[in-house]
């Protein structure tokens, strides 16, 4: 089991719940769709699986790991297995196309030439090799969310996690992105895709996890 949520709630100390009483089971290799309208509570249950909010409640199993029994030196580790994309890119103003997308690797201490050869191939794929030395302020959004997906697939994750990633551009571009995490998935990497247009869920026929109000919910209560 990649991820499983047993009974998970996420509650605020102003009382307010975020999600509730969450069960599922996610397997190895596929693409899921998670959706809902904004609040839905999208954003969180992805924070809870990067294990950057902790559950008021339940338990959440990551790689096969109680992520509650985890020692803090083990947490580095575990989110290099995890790739994330954000809807607003996250960039740093100042470093290029190639430099951002190589931040994970320096962090990690990795030889220069070897991370610059990995991470110039891993742009020429998701179509910027001719922009590798652009800042971000001269990149299109589609661009600049091409750069952030390299930034989250550098260290070749088993699972990616993308919140709203084509929320941000336009349809044109947003095609182009959905190609690039269908070909990942191809590859054997999990993908969450976090979306609230229906339109672009409609289109593929992949599993969906549907939130409303912070409870994930059945294709009979949908409809309801």
């Amino acid at each position: 089991m990649l991820v499983s949520f047993e009974h998970v709630s996420l509650r605020y100390p102003c009382g307010r719940t975020v999600l509730d009483d969450i069960n599922l089971a996610l397997m190895p290799g596929l693409f899921y769709f998670l959706t809902g309208a904004s609040g839905a509570g999208k954003s969180s249950l992805l924070r809870l699986i990067y294990q950057m909010e902790k559950p008021s409640a339940g338990r959440v199993t990551l790689f096969d790991r109680d992520t509650a029994q985890l020692y803090r030196h083990e947490y580095p580790a575990l989110r290099r297995r995890l790739g994330i994309v954000f809807q607003d890119f996250r960039l740093v103003p100042h470093l290029s196309a190639l430099e951002n997308a190589a931040l994970p690797l320096r962090l990690a201490g990795a030889e220069r030439l070897d991370v610059e050869q990995h991470v110039k191939e891993l742009l020429q794929w998701v179509g910027l090799g001719d922009r590798l030395h652009a800042l971000p302020s001269e990149l299109s959004g589609g661009e600049q969310q091409r750069v952030s997906i390299a930034r989250a697939i550098v260290n070749k994750p088993r699972l990616l996690l993308a919140d709203e990633p084509t929320g941000n551009v336009d349809d044109e571009s947003a095609q182009k992105l959905m190609h690039l995490f269908l070909e990942l998935n191809k590859m054997g990497t999990t993908v969450i895709f976090a979306t609230h247009q229906k339109d672009l869920v409609r289109r593929y026929a992949k599993p969906i996890l549907r939130l409303r109000g912070g409870r994930l919910i059945t294709a009979r209560e949908e409809a309801a």
